[in-house]
């Protein structure tokens, strides 16, 4: 958990409208949900293999055991139960907000993640997928990152194939697979606790970490699928890699998806309630994915109306840090400072907000530009010889680089007028 100060945290809210736009220009419909829920509630809809996620408080009122979100796919599934099960079909909603999370390990830290994301409820086939996918890799786009890679997996591939092994055993390979911990995970299967398990089983889990490819070096995957293939035949995970595969040759002649496709059978991370293909969307700079999402078509059974669904959510925090790696610029804010005699400062700059442009009415003997620059305003609005003085700072943080003038002599309105098409705004407001 961390501060924003104002330019980062503008930057964060910029981000989230921009992709909760784009979500909504696509047809999602916009819902927001609580903070915490009673943790009976929240909790049905997480998984066991959750549950350490969760932090808990006693709600005062109620004396109920209370619990903040640790994500928001099973607030939004539990609403569309209670609130939408008569509703026409398919739904599609959006959402953006914050998600804390306790981490578990040596560090124990709590973590509070900024996310954006959208859920599709009644579409069980293909289409649904396909639909999510192109979404998520337009949102990431829109969010101004052109280069990232989508990891597409199955969430049965490695769960089946662990449902075939003894219990405590299954638990500690699960560990090791979602570590990706090659070396440990050939010692665990070598070990005499997995002497009866049948060949098969082990030869396909000991594969899962090296089943992954795609890319500029197996366009069409060839190559992954044909080794997944031998290996799982006639194992439990077959049927989910007929659907991974199916999934995969409807994606890869998408022009939005083919190129930044790539496949990891073995994927393990990520929540209990997925049932069907799950992805992960990278890029370079965060050590996590930027995106995640998948399909989860028994999650509205555990409020009593089921429903197949699929959903992702994009990391503002982890878009953040990829974008500064990637360059990518942001347009400057319009923000006006308007250092004129006081007598005028404050109407004008009530003006130019009447205009839908942020202003700031400021002492012109009080360091104008000093305060300016230091707070990241755009302009600065100076009397100099009769006009208005309109001096760029290039976005805020540096000095005026350029300056126009308006005639002192026009009224608020006229000059707040003037002003606007003297900042090169395209629009009142700017950005």
């Amino acid at each position: 958990m961390r501060d924003l100060l104002p330019e980062e945290a503008r930057r964060r809210r910029a981000l989230a409208k921009r992709v909760l736009d784009h979500f909504v220009l696509c047809g999602y419909q916009p819902v927001s949900l609580p903070a915490f829920e009673f943790a009976e509630v929240l909790e049905r809809g997480l998984g066991t293999l959750d549950a350490a996620d969760v932090l808990r408080f006693i709600e005062p009122e109620s004396g109920e055991v209370a619990a903040l979100r640790p994500d928001m796919t099973p607030q939004i599934a539990r609403l569309v139960a209670t609130r939408l099960a008569d509703a026409p079909r398919p739904i599609r909603l959006c959402y953006e907000g914050t998600v804390l999370r306790r981490r578990q390990g040596r560090a124990r830290r709590h973590r509070q993640i900024p996310q954006a994301g959208v859920e599709l409820y009644g579409v069980g086939t293909l289409a649904g997928e396909i639909e999510i996918l192109r979404l998520a890799a337009s949102a990431v786009r829109e969010a101004g990152l052109e280069h990232f890679v989508v990891d597409l997996g199955h969430a049965m591939i490695a769960r089946a194939l662990l449902d075939a092994v003894p219990a405590g055993l299954a638990a500690e390979l699960s560990e090791v697979l979602e570590l990706k911990d090659a070396s440990r995970l050939a010692a665990v299967l070598a070990s005499p606790k997995a002497a009866d398990v049948p060949r098969p089983i082990v030869a396909a889990i000991a594969a899962l970490p090296d089943l992954a490819g795609g890319g500029a070096a197996d366009p069409d995957g060839a190559a992954v699928f044909d080794r997944a293939t031998r290996l799982l035949t006639g194992t439990p995970a077959e049927a989910p890699l007929a659907e991974l595969r199916a999934l995969w040759d409807a994606a890869r002649t998408s022009p939005e998806l083919g190129p930044a496709l790539r496949v990891d059978l073995g994927e393990l991370r990520g929540l209990a309630y997925y049932t069907g293909a799950i992805f992960h969307v990278l890029a370079d700079g965060p050590g996590e994915a930027i995106a995640a999402g998948g399909r989860y078509d028994m999650l509205l059974s555990r409020f009593g109306l089921p429903m197949p669904a699929v959903g992702f959510a994009l990391n503002l925090d982890a878009i953040a840090w990829a974008r500064d790696v990637a360059g990518a610029a942001d347009e400057p804010a319009l923000r006006v400072l308007v250092a004129v005699r006081p007598e005028r400062a404050a109407s004008l700059a009530a003006a130019l907000r009447g205009l839908g442009v942020p202003a700031v009415a400021h002492a012109p003997d009080q360091d104008p530009e000093g305060y300016a620059l230091s707070w990241r305003f755009s302009h600065l609005v100076r009397e100099r010889d009769g006009a208005l003085v309109v001096e760029a700072t290039s976005g805020g943080g540096e000095a005026a680089t350029s300056a126009s003038a308006v005639p002192a002599a026009l009224d608020d309105a006229a000059a707040a007028q003037a002003i606007v098409l003297k900042t090169g705004a395209g629009r009142p407001g700017g950005k």
